[in-house]
């Protein structure tokens, strides 16, 4: 008798490709890993040092002192791309590794990318 499937959720399928970009994308101290999370409502973003296991910085889109420019999540978006680059800039970090996070770069995630390239973040 053959066992049944488990049923794979949206979430278990997103950790999966997560696992899969992981592969190829590794922070070190001299260009740490940018990370994007997505949720229905909000997203956050940080920048991990691989090498020591380390968050150096983070941010949400409801962290104090975030400029939006327009409405909706996109421009929110990429009001937290700029606030995470000007943050990074604060630690002398000019460098980074994109890590899209399993996402598909497109709407939000690139909207975070655009804003910490604004922000004047190099990738």
């Amino acid at each position: 008798m053959r066992s049944v499937r488990q049923i794979k959720t949206q979430a278990h399928r997103r950790a999966r490709r997560h696992l899969r970009v992981r592969k190829k994308v590794h922070g070190s101290a001299a260009r740490p890993r940018l990370v994007v999370f997505r949720s229905s409502k909000h997203i956050y973003a940080q920048v991990v040092d691989d090498d020591r296991g380390v968050t150096i910085l983070g941010a949400s889109d409801r962290t104090e002192g975030i400029q939006v420019d327009g409405t909706g999540k996109t421009a929110r978006s990429f009001a937290l791309g700029r606030l995470i680059a000007a943050k990074a800039k604060d630690k002398g970090i000019a460098k980074v590794v994109f890590d899209r996070g399993g996402y598909q770069y497109h709407g939000r995630v690139k909207a975070v990318a655009d804003g910490a390239r604004k922000g004047g973040l190099e990738f």
